[in-house]
């Protein structure tokens, strides 16, 4: 019998969500992920014990043939020689497995932190620093967007190919993705035609900057929800989740979607919305979250996953379609999209 082709197209993340059980459970769900022949692992850092280093490393350490990618950890939070060594560490411990992957973060939040925002210019100086520094460079007197820096080396006998990755929204971060990363990962619950703009705006870039843009990949971020989880779950992993986004910057996803901001007002507004200490789909109770469902229109919903697992593979299809190179069934645990996975495993032969 044929062993089952890998889907190098598909992707997960890794403790979806608030962190699932805990950082233990992401051994499991590695092995899982790997035994279900999906392409890649995706690690998204929160600041609690979902610590990326820590994760990839054990993550890297159980898994044979998938790729271990972050979505996303932050240039600006760790010394540039220190990233450039964890990436080349997980690089080596892989079999060249890993692929770093950076994002913009949340700004509200560095400055509570009083960690300095992010900009467009400081992600692609770090991506061009990386790269040197895993080409073995020595470099000296740096001067730029992410700092001045006497001295940046780690060895000369260094020539890594690592693939680097954007988690990107904007325009101007999408342009950036095409120009410097490998991989483009866009946000959940964009429409379809907000991710076709998307990967136009990604190739584009790429080709403007004699890049081949076939070789750019351009990930669809999807809520993967199925009717076969329970109900209370499923409101969890959609309406929780995006209320979450809209709670963290709600204005940027309601613009990029061309969605009515008077319902992100009213949705703002709301009592029992204001009520929640934190993010929605981590604090919020079901009776909670059953309220939010009745502020957020069924449109703003649609771009997802949702319904029987054939019904679910049928739409992550469709993401295809609309431009995306691979797809991120995002929000959902191995065991979970296992049924997914099957019934597409069995539409595309």
């Amino acid at each position: 019998m044929a062993e089952a082709r890998s889907l190098d197209e598909l992707g997960y993340y890794l403790l979806a969500g608030a962190g699932g059980d805990g950082p233990a459970s992401l051994v499991e769900e590695t092995r899982q992920g790997e035994s279900l022949g999906l392409g890649t692992a995706f690690i998204s850092e929160r600041w609690n014990v979902k610590e990326a280093a820590s994760l990839t490393g054990a993550a890297c350490a159980v898994s044979e043939r998938m790729q271990i990618a972050t979505a996303a950890t932050n240039h600006n939070t760790r010394h540039p020689l220190i990233t450039a060594s964890w990436a080349t560490t997980m690089h080596r411990l892989s079999g060249g497995r890993f692929t770093l992957g950076l994002g913009r973060g949340i700004a509200a939040m560095y400055q509570a932190f009083g960690v300095p925002a992010v900009t467009t210019a400081q992600m692609e100086d770090f991506a061009q620093v990386m790269r040197r520094l895993w080409r073995g460079e020595m470099i000296f007197g740096h001067d730029g967007p992410i700092g001045t820096y006497d001295l940046l080396y780690l060895d000369s006998d260094f020539d890594e190919d690592i693939r680097l990755a954007l988690v990107a929204f904007g325009p101007q971060t999408l342009a950036l993705g095409g120009r410097r990363f490998d991989d483009v990962i866009l946000h959940t619950f964009f429409t379809p035609e907000t991710v076709r703009r998307s990967v136009a705006t990604v190739k584009r870039a790429a080709e403007e900057a004699g890049r081949d843009p076939d070789q750019v990949r351009v990930w669809s971020c999807f809520a993967t929800v199925g009717d076969h989880l329970p109900e209370e779950l499923r409101l969890k992993k959609t309406v929780g989740r995006l209320a979450t986004y809209l709670q963290g910057y709600g204005d940027l996803l309601v613009r990029t979607n061309d969605w009515d901001p008077a319902v992100l007002k009213r949705f703002r507004d709301d009592p029992v919305v204001t009520s929640v200490p934190g993010g929605i789909d981590h604090k919020a109770t079901a009776e909670q979250i059953e309220h939010i469902a009745g502020l957020i229109p069924d449109e703003w919903l649609e771009p997802a996953a949702t319904g029987s697992p054939d019904r679910c593979a049928e739409r992550i299809r469709g993401e295809f379609d609309h431009g995306a190179d691979a797809v991120i069934m995002h929000g959902a645990t191995p065991a979970e999209l296992e049924p997914v996975v099957t019934a597409y495993r069995s539409q595309n032969g």
